[in-house]
C-alpha cells in the first residue's frame, strides 16, 4: 500500500485550515444541546484533525469542553498538556502501543495543550477528536506567548516554539 498525498487526503475528507494550526473538518454535531454556562451548546461534535509537514503545529489552546483524541493514523503527534501546577505532561499519539504511544488522550476543559508531528516517513499525522459539550469558537483561547511563559516559566522554550508571536 502507498502512501497517501497529503493534498489528496486534505481534499478527500474535506479539510480547511484551522486557526490553531494544522487542518480540520467537522464530522458531526448533535442536534441536541445542553446548557453550558451562559449558553446552549450541542451535547457532542467531532472532528478530523490533521497536521502535516508544512503546518506541524497545533498551536497552545485551551477549550471549555473536555475533548478525547482518538489516533487514526500517519507519523505519531506528540502533545503538550500543562498542568495547574506548573508542570509539563507530554503524550503522544500514534499505533507504536509498545514505544508508549497512547491511541487515546482526554483533554479535560481549560487546560492548555499543543500539539507537535514528529517527522517520519509520512508527513503526516491523523486524529479525531470527540468534544463535549461540542465545540463553539466561543469557548476557546489561543495561548499568549508572554502570559504562559509568565505562568510557566519551566516551558518558555516549548512555549516559544509552540505559540504565534501575537495572537
Amino acid at each position: 500500500m502507498s502512501l497517501p498525498n497529503i493534498e489528496a487526503l486534505i481534499t478527500a475528507l474535506g479539510l480547511e485550515r484551522h486557526i490553531e494550526g494544522g487542518y480540520f473538518a467537522e464530522t458531526f454535531r448533535s442536534d441536541k444541546s445542553i446548557s453550558f454556562g451562559d449558553a446552549e451548546r450541542a451535547i457532542q461534535t467531532s472532528i478530523y484533525y490533521l497536521l502535516t509537514h508544512d503546518a506541524p503545529i497545533g498551536h497552545f489552546h485551551k477549550n471549555r469542553s473536555d475533548i478525547v483524541h482518538y489516533y487514526h493514523g500517519g507519523d505519531p503527534i506528540d502533545y503538550f498538556l500543562l498542568n495547574e501546577d506548573g508542570e509539563l505532561e507530554q503524550t503522544t499519539l500514534g499505533f507504536d502501543i509498545i514505544a508508549g504511544h497512547k491511541l487515546q488522550l482526554v483533554v479535560k476543559g481549560g487546560k492548555w495543550k499543543a500539539s507537535r508531528l514528529r517527522n517520519g516517513v509520512n508527513g503526516y499525522g491523523l486524529i479525531g477528536e470527540a468534544v463535549a459539550p461540542g465545540f463553539d469558537y466561543q469557548d476557546m483561547q489561543l495561548g499568549d506567548r508572554e502570559s504562559l511563559m509568565r505562568d510557566y516559566p519551566g516551558c518558555c522554550e516549548l512555549i516559544t516554539q509552540l505559540t504565534r508571536e501575537s495572537v
